[in-house]
Protein backbone atom coordinates (compact mmCIF):
# COMPACT_ATOMS: atom_id res chain seq x y z
CA UNK A 1 0.00 0.00 0.00
CA UNK A 2 1.37 3.39 -0.95
CA UNK A 3 1.14 6.44 1.25
CA UNK A 4 0.59 8.81 -1.64
CA UNK A 5 -2.09 11.46 -1.01
CA UNK A 6 -5.26 10.92 -3.00
CA UNK A 7 -8.58 12.77 -3.34
CA UNK A 8 -10.47 9.64 -4.43
CA UNK A 9 -11.98 9.00 -1.01
CA UNK A 10 -13.08 12.62 -0.48
CA UNK A 11 -16.58 13.70 -1.63
CA UNK A 12 -16.56 16.00 -4.64
CA UNK A 13 -18.35 18.68 -2.58
CA UNK A 14 -15.21 18.85 -0.41
CA UNK A 15 -12.48 17.99 -2.90
CA UNK A 16 -13.34 20.83 -5.31
CA UNK A 17 -13.27 23.55 -2.59
CA UNK A 18 -10.08 21.97 -1.27
CA UNK A 19 -8.47 22.28 -4.70
CA UNK A 20 -9.74 25.87 -4.93
CA UNK A 21 -8.10 26.63 -1.57
CA UNK A 22 -4.81 25.12 -2.71
CA UNK A 23 -4.88 27.08 -5.95
CA UNK A 24 -5.71 30.30 -4.10
CA UNK A 25 -2.83 29.70 -1.68
CA UNK A 26 -0.38 29.24 -4.55
CA UNK A 27 -1.77 32.19 -6.48
CA UNK A 28 -1.86 34.39 -3.36
CA UNK A 29 1.68 33.43 -2.41
CA UNK A 30 2.97 34.21 -5.88
CA UNK A 31 1.05 37.49 -6.12
CA UNK A 32 2.20 38.54 -2.63
CA UNK A 33 5.81 37.82 -3.48
CA UNK A 34 5.49 39.84 -6.68
CA UNK A 35 3.87 42.80 -4.89
CA UNK A 36 6.40 42.76 -2.06
CA UNK A 37 9.37 42.52 -4.42
CA UNK A 38 8.05 45.47 -6.44
CA UNK A 39 7.47 47.43 -3.22
CA UNK A 40 10.98 46.71 -1.95
CA UNK A 41 12.46 47.69 -5.30
CA UNK A 42 10.48 50.95 -5.32
CA UNK A 43 11.40 51.79 -1.73
CA UNK A 44 15.09 51.10 -2.36
CA UNK A 45 15.02 53.30 -5.46
CA UNK A 46 13.33 56.10 -3.54
CA UNK A 47 15.79 55.75 -0.67
CA UNK A 48 18.70 55.82 -3.10
CA UNK A 49 17.34 58.96 -4.77
CA UNK A 50 16.88 60.75 -1.42
CA UNK A 51 20.30 59.63 -0.23
CA UNK A 52 21.94 60.81 -3.44
CA UNK A 53 20.29 64.22 -3.08
CA UNK A 54 21.47 64.43 0.52
CA UNK A 55 25.01 63.32 -0.31
CA UNK A 56 25.22 65.58 -3.35
CA UNK A 57 24.55 68.59 -1.11
CA UNK A 58 27.13 67.42 1.45
CA UNK A 59 29.75 66.59 -1.17
CA UNK A 60 29.89 70.09 -2.66
CA UNK A 61 30.06 71.71 0.80
CA UNK A 62 32.58 69.30 2.37
CA UNK A 63 35.39 69.11 -0.21
CA UNK A 64 37.23 72.27 0.92
CA UNK A 65 36.94 71.61 4.70
CA UNK A 66 38.09 68.02 4.12
CA UNK A 67 41.10 69.14 2.13
CA UNK A 68 41.95 71.57 4.97
CA UNK A 69 41.07 68.85 7.53
CA UNK A 70 38.92 71.39 9.34
CA UNK A 71 36.89 69.15 11.67
CA UNK A 72 34.79 71.97 13.18
CA UNK A 73 33.61 73.23 9.82
CA UNK A 74 32.87 69.66 8.69
CA UNK A 75 30.81 69.09 11.87
CA UNK A 76 28.94 72.35 11.34
CA UNK A 77 28.06 71.41 7.73
CA UNK A 78 26.71 67.95 8.59
CA UNK A 79 24.83 69.30 11.62
CA UNK A 80 23.05 71.94 9.52
CA UNK A 81 22.33 69.40 6.75
CA UNK A 82 20.46 67.17 9.20
CA UNK A 83 17.78 69.84 9.60
CA UNK A 84 17.64 70.68 5.90
CA UNK A 85 17.27 67.06 4.72
CA UNK A 86 14.83 65.86 7.40
CA UNK A 87 12.88 63.86 4.78
CA UNK A 88 15.70 61.33 4.54
CA UNK A 89 15.73 60.92 8.36
CA UNK A 90 19.55 60.78 8.78
CA UNK A 91 20.56 59.33 12.17
CA UNK A 92 24.31 59.57 11.97
CA UNK A 93 26.71 61.06 9.43
CA UNK A 94 30.47 60.42 9.48
CA UNK A 95 33.11 62.16 7.35
CA UNK A 96 36.58 60.62 7.00
CA UNK A 97 39.72 61.56 5.05
CA UNK A 98 41.41 59.52 2.33
CA UNK A 99 43.04 57.34 4.99
CA UNK A 100 39.62 56.51 6.59
CA UNK A 101 40.45 58.65 9.65
CA UNK A 102 37.27 60.24 11.05
CA UNK A 103 37.33 64.05 10.71
CA UNK A 104 33.88 64.70 12.19
CA UNK A 105 30.65 62.91 13.10
CA UNK A 106 27.13 63.98 13.97
CA UNK A 107 27.42 61.51 16.87
CA UNK A 108 30.91 62.13 18.27
CA UNK A 109 30.54 59.49 20.98
CA UNK A 110 29.75 56.78 18.45
CA UNK A 111 32.53 57.83 16.01
CA UNK A 112 35.08 60.11 17.74
CA UNK A 113 37.53 62.23 15.75
CA UNK A 114 40.66 60.29 14.89
CA UNK A 115 39.00 56.86 14.91
CA UNK A 116 39.03 54.66 11.85
CA UNK A 117 35.98 54.35 9.57
CA UNK A 118 35.60 50.70 8.47
CA UNK A 119 35.93 50.16 4.74
CA UNK A 120 32.87 49.03 2.74
CA UNK A 121 32.26 47.57 -0.71
CA UNK A 122 28.69 48.78 -1.27
CA UNK A 123 27.20 52.24 -1.56
CA UNK A 124 23.92 51.18 0.14
CA UNK A 125 23.27 48.28 2.48
CA UNK A 126 20.97 47.30 5.35
CA UNK A 127 22.59 45.55 8.33
CA UNK A 128 20.76 42.36 9.30
CA UNK A 129 18.30 42.67 12.17
CA UNK A 130 18.20 46.48 12.09
CA UNK A 131 15.81 49.17 10.89
CA UNK A 132 18.50 51.38 9.36
CA UNK A 133 20.26 51.66 6.01
CA UNK A 134 23.85 52.83 5.50
CA UNK A 135 24.64 55.03 2.48
CA UNK A 136 28.20 55.89 1.49
CA UNK A 137 29.78 58.37 -0.97
CA UNK A 138 33.43 58.95 -1.93
CA UNK A 139 34.83 62.50 -2.10
CA UNK A 140 36.98 62.94 -5.22
CA UNK A 141 38.90 65.96 -6.53
CA UNK A 142 40.24 65.71 -10.08
CA UNK A 143 40.04 61.96 -9.89
CA UNK A 144 41.84 61.75 -6.54
CA UNK A 145 40.16 60.31 -3.44
CA UNK A 146 40.21 62.86 -0.63
CA UNK A 147 37.64 61.42 1.77
CA UNK A 148 34.39 59.46 2.44
CA UNK A 149 30.91 60.29 3.70
CA UNK A 150 28.90 57.61 5.46
CA UNK A 151 25.31 58.25 6.56
CA UNK A 152 23.03 56.00 8.62
CA UNK A 153 19.36 56.49 7.61
CA UNK A 154 16.24 55.50 9.60
CA UNK A 155 14.12 53.17 7.39
CA UNK A 156 11.60 52.08 10.08
CA UNK A 157 8.68 53.83 8.26
CA UNK A 158 9.61 51.97 5.12
CA UNK A 159 9.72 48.64 6.94
CA UNK A 160 6.42 49.43 8.68
CA UNK A 161 4.88 50.06 5.26
CA UNK A 162 6.16 46.67 4.06
CA UNK A 163 4.63 45.01 7.15
CA UNK A 164 1.29 46.71 6.55
CA UNK A 165 1.29 45.62 2.92
CA UNK A 166 2.21 42.07 3.92
CA UNK A 167 -0.61 41.83 6.48
CA UNK A 168 -3.04 43.35 4.02
CA UNK A 169 -2.09 40.73 1.43
CA UNK A 170 -2.39 37.90 3.94
CA UNK A 171 -5.79 39.02 5.22
CA UNK A 172 -7.19 39.83 1.79
CA UNK A 173 -5.93 36.57 0.29
CA UNK A 174 -7.24 34.62 3.29
CA UNK A 175 -10.66 36.25 3.09
CA UNK A 176 -10.78 35.72 -0.68
CA UNK A 177 -9.72 32.07 -0.27
CA UNK A 178 -12.43 31.39 2.31
CA UNK A 179 -15.03 33.17 0.18
CA UNK A 180 -14.08 31.23 -2.95
CA UNK A 181 -13.98 27.95 -1.02
CA UNK A 182 -17.49 28.60 0.30
CA UNK A 183 -18.65 29.61 -3.16
CA UNK A 184 -17.03 26.48 -4.60
CA UNK A 185 -18.74 24.26 -2.02
CA UNK A 186 -22.11 25.89 -2.63
CA UNK A 187 -21.73 25.70 -6.42
CA UNK A 188 -20.58 22.07 -6.44
CA UNK A 189 -23.32 21.18 -3.99
CA UNK A 190 -25.88 22.61 -6.36
CA UNK A 191 -24.27 20.81 -9.27
CA UNK A 192 -24.24 17.37 -7.61
CA UNK A 193 -27.69 17.65 -6.00
CA UNK A 194 -29.25 15.79 -8.97
CA UNK A 195 -26.65 13.06 -8.45
CA UNK A 196 -27.95 12.53 -4.91
CA UNK A 197 -31.48 12.17 -6.28
CA UNK A 198 -30.27 9.60 -8.80
CA UNK A 199 -28.26 7.75 -6.14
CA UNK A 200 -31.30 7.46 -3.85
CA UNK A 201 -33.37 5.92 -6.62
CA UNK A 202 -30.56 3.59 -7.70
CA UNK A 203 -30.15 2.45 -4.07
CA UNK A 204 -33.80 1.42 -4.01
CA UNK A 205 -32.97 -1.21 -6.64
CA UNK A 206 -31.24 -3.25 -3.91
CA UNK A 207 -34.69 -4.22 -2.61
CA UNK A 208 -35.65 -5.49 -6.04
CA UNK A 209 -37.93 -2.61 -7.07
CA UNK A 210 -36.68 0.49 -8.88
CA UNK A 211 -38.66 3.66 -8.22
CA UNK A 212 -38.96 6.10 -11.12
CA UNK A 213 -38.01 9.76 -10.64
CA UNK A 214 -41.10 12.02 -10.55
CA UNK A 215 -41.56 14.20 -13.61
CA UNK A 216 -41.84 17.29 -11.39
CA UNK A 217 -38.24 16.73 -10.22
CA UNK A 218 -37.05 16.28 -13.81
CA UNK A 219 -38.44 19.64 -14.96
CA UNK A 220 -36.38 21.47 -12.35
CA UNK A 221 -33.07 20.06 -13.62
CA UNK A 222 -30.65 21.22 -16.28
CA UNK A 223 -31.12 19.68 -19.75
CA UNK A 224 -28.24 17.20 -19.27
CA UNK A 225 -29.62 15.91 -15.95
CA UNK A 226 -33.16 15.84 -17.33
CA UNK A 227 -32.04 13.56 -20.19
CA UNK A 228 -30.21 11.30 -17.72
CA UNK A 229 -33.24 11.11 -15.40
CA UNK A 230 -35.58 10.21 -18.27
CA UNK A 231 -33.22 7.46 -19.41
CA UNK A 232 -33.08 6.19 -15.84
CA UNK A 233 -36.89 6.11 -15.74
CA UNK A 234 -36.94 4.08 -18.95
CA UNK A 235 -34.47 1.65 -17.40
CA UNK A 236 -36.54 1.49 -14.19
CA UNK A 237 -39.64 0.67 -16.22
CA UNK A 238 -37.78 -2.06 -18.10
CA UNK A 239 -36.48 -3.56 -14.83
CA UNK A 240 -39.95 -3.53 -13.27
CA UNK A 241 -41.37 -5.24 -16.33
CA UNK A 242 -38.54 -7.76 -16.20
CA UNK A 243 -39.30 -8.55 -12.55
CA UNK A 244 -42.95 -9.19 -13.41
CA UNK A 245 -41.94 -11.45 -16.29
CA UNK A 246 -39.52 -13.36 -14.10
CA UNK A 247 -42.21 -13.91 -11.48
CA UNK A 248 -44.48 -15.30 -14.21
CA UNK A 249 -41.62 -17.47 -15.43
CA UNK A 250 -41.24 -18.97 -11.96
CA UNK A 251 -44.96 -19.77 -11.78
CA UNK A 252 -44.95 -21.28 -15.25
CA UNK A 253 -41.91 -23.39 -14.35
CA UNK A 254 -43.73 -24.80 -11.35
CA UNK A 255 -46.73 -25.61 -13.51
CA UNK A 256 -44.44 -27.19 -16.12
CA UNK A 257 -42.93 -29.42 -13.43
CA UNK A 258 -46.44 -30.41 -12.39
CA UNK A 259 -47.24 -31.41 -15.98
CA UNK A 260 -44.10 -33.56 -16.14
CA UNK A 261 -45.14 -35.34 -12.96
CA UNK A 262 -48.80 -35.69 -13.94
CA UNK A 263 -48.36 -38.99 -15.77
CA UNK A 264 -46.40 -40.50 -12.90
CA UNK A 265 -48.94 -39.30 -10.36
CA UNK A 266 -51.80 -40.77 -12.41
CA UNK A 267 -50.00 -44.12 -12.44
CA UNK A 268 -49.29 -43.85 -8.72
CA UNK A 269 -52.96 -43.15 -7.94
CA UNK A 270 -54.29 -45.68 -10.44
CA UNK A 271 -52.55 -48.63 -8.73
CA UNK A 272 -54.16 -48.19 -5.26
CA UNK A 273 -57.43 -47.23 -6.95
CA UNK A 274 -57.51 -50.61 -8.75
CA UNK A 275 -56.79 -52.39 -5.46
CA UNK A 276 -59.59 -50.46 -3.74
CA UNK A 277 -62.08 -51.43 -6.45
CA UNK A 278 -61.05 -55.07 -6.16
CA UNK A 279 -61.50 -54.88 -2.38
CA UNK A 280 -64.99 -53.41 -2.85
CA UNK A 281 -65.94 -56.28 -5.20
CA UNK A 282 -64.58 -58.78 -2.66
CA UNK A 283 -66.72 -57.22 0.11
CA UNK A 284 -69.79 -57.45 -2.13
CA UNK A 285 -69.25 -61.15 -2.84
CA UNK A 286 -67.69 -62.37 0.44
CA UNK A 287 -68.79 -59.67 2.84
CA UNK A 288 -70.31 -62.21 5.20
CA UNK A 289 -66.90 -63.68 6.01
CA UNK A 290 -65.40 -61.54 8.84
CA UNK A 291 -61.82 -62.48 7.96
CA UNK A 292 -62.22 -61.60 4.28
CA UNK A 293 -64.10 -58.41 5.10
CA UNK A 294 -61.37 -57.24 7.54
CA UNK A 295 -58.62 -57.91 4.98
CA UNK A 296 -60.53 -56.01 2.26
CA UNK A 297 -61.22 -53.05 4.56
CA UNK A 298 -57.51 -52.92 5.51
CA UNK A 299 -56.58 -52.85 1.81
CA UNK A 300 -59.07 -50.03 1.15
CA UNK A 301 -57.64 -48.05 4.10
CA UNK A 302 -54.04 -48.37 2.90
CA UNK A 303 -55.00 -47.41 -0.64
CA UNK A 304 -56.96 -44.33 0.39
CA UNK A 305 -54.18 -43.16 2.73
CA UNK A 306 -51.65 -43.51 -0.09
CA UNK A 307 -53.84 -41.46 -2.43
CA UNK A 308 -54.29 -38.83 0.32
CA UNK A 309 -50.52 -38.55 0.77
CA UNK A 310 -50.01 -38.09 -2.96
CA UNK A 311 -52.72 -35.40 -3.20
CA UNK A 312 -51.35 -33.58 -0.15
CA UNK A 313 -47.81 -33.61 -1.56
CA UNK A 314 -48.98 -32.13 -4.86
CA UNK A 315 -50.98 -29.40 -3.12
CA UNK A 316 -48.09 -28.50 -0.82
CA UNK A 317 -45.69 -28.24 -3.76
CA UNK A 318 -47.79 -26.31 -6.27
CA UNK A 319 -50.00 -24.09 -4.15
CA UNK A 320 -47.84 -21.40 -2.61
CA UNK A 321 -48.72 -20.49 0.95
CA UNK A 322 -50.16 -17.02 1.41
CA UNK A 323 -48.08 -16.61 4.56
CA UNK A 324 -44.43 -17.66 4.70
CA UNK A 325 -44.00 -20.51 7.18
CA UNK A 326 -41.03 -22.36 8.64
CA UNK A 327 -39.58 -25.49 7.08
CA UNK A 328 -40.40 -28.78 8.81
CA UNK A 329 -39.11 -32.31 8.06
CA UNK A 330 -42.51 -33.31 6.56
CA UNK A 331 -42.05 -30.72 3.78
CA UNK A 332 -39.11 -32.67 2.40
CA UNK A 333 -40.80 -36.05 2.93
CA UNK A 334 -43.59 -34.89 0.59
CA UNK A 335 -40.96 -34.52 -2.15
CA UNK A 336 -40.12 -38.20 -1.78
CA UNK A 337 -43.73 -39.04 -2.69
CA UNK A 338 -43.57 -36.76 -5.73
CA UNK A 339 -40.37 -38.13 -7.25
CA UNK A 340 -40.96 -41.81 -6.39
CA UNK A 341 -42.90 -42.56 -9.66
CA UNK A 342 -40.00 -41.09 -11.74
CA UNK A 343 -37.47 -43.07 -9.67
CA UNK A 344 -39.40 -46.32 -10.19
CA UNK A 345 -39.92 -45.69 -13.89
CA UNK A 346 -36.18 -45.17 -14.49
CA UNK A 347 -35.20 -47.94 -12.04
CA UNK A 348 -32.99 -45.55 -10.04
CA UNK A 349 -31.51 -46.56 -6.69
CA UNK A 350 -32.55 -43.78 -4.28
CA UNK A 351 -30.64 -42.97 -1.08
CA UNK A 352 -32.93 -40.64 0.91
CA UNK A 353 -31.67 -39.13 4.21
CA UNK A 354 -33.76 -36.45 5.92
CA UNK A 355 -32.00 -35.36 9.14
CA UNK A 356 -33.89 -32.13 9.83
CA UNK A 357 -34.30 -32.04 13.64
CA UNK A 358 -37.12 -29.48 13.92
CA UNK A 359 -38.78 -26.51 12.28
CA UNK A 360 -36.25 -24.09 10.74
CA UNK A 361 -36.92 -20.33 10.14
CA UNK A 362 -36.53 -20.48 6.37
CA UNK A 363 -39.19 -20.16 3.66
CA UNK A 364 -40.62 -23.67 3.35
CA UNK A 365 -42.07 -23.08 -0.13
CA UNK A 366 -38.80 -21.79 -1.57
CA UNK A 367 -36.75 -24.65 -0.08
CA UNK A 368 -39.23 -27.25 -1.39
CA UNK A 369 -39.23 -25.68 -4.86
CA UNK A 370 -35.42 -25.60 -4.98
CA UNK A 371 -35.10 -29.19 -3.79
CA UNK A 372 -37.79 -30.45 -6.20
CA UNK A 373 -36.25 -28.69 -9.23
CA UNK A 374 -32.83 -30.14 -8.48
CA UNK A 375 -34.23 -33.63 -7.78
CA UNK A 376 -36.13 -33.65 -11.08
CA UNK A 377 -33.01 -32.51 -12.96
CA UNK A 378 -30.97 -35.19 -11.18
CA UNK A 379 -33.54 -37.85 -12.15
CA UNK A 380 -33.35 -36.81 -15.80
CA UNK A 381 -29.54 -36.80 -15.70
CA UNK A 382 -29.25 -40.21 -14.00
CA UNK A 383 -29.21 -43.12 -16.51
CA UNK A 384 -31.54 -46.13 -15.92
CA UNK A 385 -30.16 -48.26 -13.13
CA UNK A 386 -28.09 -45.34 -11.74
CA UNK A 387 -27.98 -43.85 -8.26
CA UNK A 388 -29.61 -40.75 -6.82
CA UNK A 389 -28.80 -39.36 -3.38
CA UNK A 390 -30.51 -36.78 -1.16
CA UNK A 391 -29.23 -35.65 2.25
CA UNK A 392 -30.84 -32.87 4.31
CA UNK A 393 -29.62 -31.58 7.66
CA UNK A 394 -28.05 -28.73 9.60
CA UNK A 395 -24.27 -28.40 9.17
CA UNK A 396 -22.16 -25.60 10.63
CA UNK A 397 -25.10 -23.39 11.53
CA UNK A 398 -26.75 -23.63 8.10
CA UNK A 399 -29.42 -25.67 6.36
CA UNK A 400 -27.54 -28.06 4.07
CA UNK A 401 -29.24 -29.88 1.15
CA UNK A 402 -27.08 -32.24 -0.88
CA UNK A 403 -28.30 -33.82 -4.13
CA UNK A 404 -26.03 -36.19 -6.05
CA UNK A 405 -26.49 -38.29 -9.19
CA UNK A 406 -24.49 -40.68 -11.35
CA UNK A 407 -25.07 -38.79 -14.59
CA UNK A 408 -22.50 -37.28 -17.01
CA UNK A 409 -22.10 -34.06 -15.01
CA UNK A 410 -23.17 -30.46 -15.66
CA UNK A 411 -22.01 -28.52 -18.69
CA UNK A 412 -20.15 -25.23 -18.23
CA UNK A 413 -23.19 -23.28 -19.40
CA UNK A 414 -25.51 -24.93 -16.88
CA UNK A 415 -22.97 -24.57 -14.07
CA UNK A 416 -22.70 -20.85 -14.86
CA UNK A 417 -26.47 -20.49 -14.42
CA UNK A 418 -26.30 -21.94 -10.90
CA UNK A 419 -23.07 -20.39 -9.62
CA UNK A 420 -22.28 -17.38 -11.88
CA UNK A 421 -22.68 -13.73 -10.90
CA UNK A 422 -25.19 -12.83 -13.61
CA UNK A 423 -27.26 -14.81 -16.07
CA UNK A 424 -28.12 -13.35 -19.45
CA UNK A 425 -31.53 -13.85 -21.07
CA UNK A 426 -29.85 -15.87 -23.82
CA UNK A 427 -28.35 -18.24 -21.26
CA UNK A 428 -31.75 -18.76 -19.62
CA UNK A 429 -33.44 -19.39 -22.94
CA UNK A 430 -30.92 -21.96 -24.13
CA UNK A 431 -30.36 -23.78 -20.81
CA UNK A 432 -33.88 -24.03 -19.39
CA UNK A 433 -35.72 -22.01 -16.82
CA UNK A 434 -35.75 -24.54 -13.97
CA UNK A 435 -32.15 -24.00 -12.88
CA UNK A 436 -32.46 -20.24 -13.32
CA UNK A 437 -35.52 -20.21 -11.03
CA UNK A 438 -33.57 -22.36 -8.57
CA UNK A 439 -30.68 -19.89 -8.51
CA UNK A 440 -33.09 -16.99 -8.00
CA UNK A 441 -34.86 -18.71 -5.09
CA UNK A 442 -31.54 -19.61 -3.43
CA UNK A 443 -30.44 -15.98 -3.69
CA UNK A 444 -33.71 -14.82 -2.09
CA UNK A 445 -33.09 -17.26 0.78
CA UNK A 446 -29.65 -15.70 1.32
CA UNK A 447 -27.96 -19.01 0.48
CA UNK A 448 -25.42 -20.26 -2.02
CA UNK A 449 -24.94 -23.15 -4.45
CA UNK A 450 -21.80 -25.28 -4.18
CA UNK A 451 -21.01 -27.39 -7.23
CA UNK A 452 -19.00 -30.61 -6.95
CA UNK A 453 -18.65 -34.16 -8.29
CA UNK A 454 -20.16 -37.34 -6.92
CA UNK A 455 -18.91 -40.90 -7.19
CA UNK A 456 -18.65 -41.97 -10.83
CA UNK A 457 -18.00 -38.48 -12.20
CA UNK A 458 -21.61 -37.43 -11.60
CA UNK A 459 -22.88 -34.15 -10.16
CA UNK A 460 -23.15 -33.18 -6.51
CA UNK A 461 -25.00 -29.97 -5.65
CA UNK A 462 -25.13 -28.46 -2.16
CA UNK A 463 -27.57 -25.75 -1.17
CA UNK A 464 -26.34 -23.90 1.93
CA UNK A 465 -28.73 -21.48 3.69
CA UNK A 466 -27.28 -19.77 6.83
CA UNK A 467 -29.35 -19.89 10.04
CA UNK A 468 -29.31 -17.49 12.97
CA UNK A 469 -27.09 -18.18 15.99
CA UNK A 470 -30.17 -18.63 18.23
CA UNK A 471 -31.58 -21.35 15.95
CA UNK A 472 -28.22 -23.11 15.82
CA UNK A 473 -28.04 -23.15 19.63
CA UNK A 474 -31.58 -24.55 19.84
CA UNK A 475 -30.72 -27.31 17.37
CA UNK A 476 -27.66 -28.27 19.40
CA UNK A 477 -29.75 -28.48 22.60
CA UNK A 478 -32.29 -30.75 20.86
CA UNK A 479 -29.52 -32.96 19.48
Amino acid sequence: MTSRFSLRGIPVTLSVPFVVVLLMIFVGFGASQLVLSRLVSTQERQLQDLANAYLDGLESALIDPVLRRDSWEVFDIIDRARGVYAAIRPIKTIVADADDIVLASSEPKAAPIGSTLPASEESLWVPAGTQVAIVERSLNVEGRLVGRIQTTVDISPMLAERSEVLWFLLLSNGALTVALAALGWFTVRRMVAPMDVLLDHVSSAVDGSVEAIPESDIHRQAPEWARLFRRFNRMAGALSERELLLARVADEERLASLGKLASGMAHEINNPLGGILNAVDTIRVHGDDPRVRASAVDLVDRGLRGMRDIARSILNSYKQDREIRDLVPADLEDLLVLIRPEVRRRRIALDWQNHLPLALPVNAFSVRQVALNLLLNACRATPPGGKLGFVAGVVGGALDLEISDSGPGLSQEVAEILTGDEVSAQGVATSGLGLWVTRRLVKELGGSVVLGKSTGNGTKLRIVVPLTAAVEKEIESVA
